[in-house]
């Protein structure tokens, strides 16, 4: 992994006079699939978008194989969508509901194989919905004809008719059941597997990203805290934000040591939102210095493959111990 396929480079998003996405870079590489984890309002989804230029950056530059997405050409732009695909977290309302599930298959070949003739379009679309679990003949139904979880197989099936290079996943399984998700998750691994398809991986549940991912991105308040690959991230976390994050998930009969109290919805908010200097976390963080106050800590390599953007990176920090 030497070329990214992807680069970003101090990238920032404001919302209005309010920045959402400050100073964040990354790379992903061929082949690869990011894991991108992080509470409600940290400006996952944003991020998502604002790679793929459907929301307008205030700074820094998107690379997708050496070439700027953010500033190159219209006519080059759309040109490059069919290697750069997204799947939406709501599967039903993703789709147009005045278009059949084999017309909205089928869209992208039209726009981008126009030489296709009608029935090479009809195969390659029974074909595509025949490898995501479906039967050819769905294809003149409806998106309220099918449950939540065809819904999203026909939404993967859209973003996987052209072979795309990238395909972002933003919550993807995240309003379906548990047994819905599961089998949408081997869908992807099977599609990955079969396309060499590099994916941006967004979701809540920490245990698919594991399974999914080859390193994992830890997102808080518009900025990476954390970039690890998933066995040492979950083993040893060294942020003090990806250990309450980590500490969070349920167990059975176990108490989660180590996180945060939870938050109200307009705490996530206000938490998740960047500050004008100092570290975002530091009114949460047990662990916070006065250097917090007044420094933000950069991204830095705290062993080899494991960056962390914390002043006290490099120390043994013990778990917080909760009242029992």
């Amino acid at each position: 992994m030497n070329d990214a396929l992807l680069r970003v480079t101090d990238l920032r998003v404001d919302f209005g006079a309010n920045p959402v996405i400050s100073d964040l870079s990354f790379e992903l590489f061929d082949g690869e699939t990011l894991g991108l984890v992080g509470e409600s309002g940290c400006g996952k989804s944003t991020l998502a978008r604002a790679i793929l230029r459907l929301l307008h950056s205030a700074h820094g530059r998107v690379e997708w194989r050496g070439q700027d997405l953010l500033t190159c050409a219209a006519p080059a732009l759309r040109a490059l969508r069919r290697d750069l695909q997204i799947v939406f977290q709501d599967p039903l309302s993703s789709l147009n509901p005045r278009m059949t599930a084999g017309a909205t298959i089928a869209e992208p070949l039209r726009i981008f194989e126009p030489g296709l003739d009608a029935n090479a379009r009809r195969l390659r679309v029974g074909a595509m919905l025949e490898r995501v679990g479906l039967n050819a003949g769905m294809g003149a139904r409806y998106p309220h004809e099918f449950s939540g979880g065809q819904c999203q197989r026909i939404g993967i099936a859209r973003a996987m008719i052209l072979n795309p290079k990238l395909l972002i996943c933003d919550e993807p399984v995240s309003s379906l059941d548990m047994s819905i998700q599961g089998q949408i998750v081997n869908l992807l691994l099977d599609l990955r597997r079969d396309a060499g398809t590099s994916m941006l991986f967004i979701s809540h549940n920490l245990a698919i990203v594991r399974h999914l991912s080859h390193r994992v991105l830890v997102m808080y308040a518009g900025k990476l805290v954390e970039i690890a690959a998933p066995d040492t991230l979950f083993a040893s976390p060294r942020h003090p934000y990806t250990r309450a994050l980590l500490a969070a998930v349920p167990t059975i009969g176990a108490k989660a040591r180590g996180a945060a109290p939870p938050l109200s919805l307009e705490e996530q908010t206000a938490a998740a939102r960047p500050t004008g200097s100092g570290c975002a976390y530091r009114d949460r963080c047990p662990y916070a210095l006065p250097v917090c106050e007044t420094t933000a800590p950069p991204l830095a390599e705290a062993a080899t493959g494991h960056w962390v953007a914390c002043h006290r990176s490099h120390e043994a920090l013990n778990p917080l111990s909760l009242p029992s």
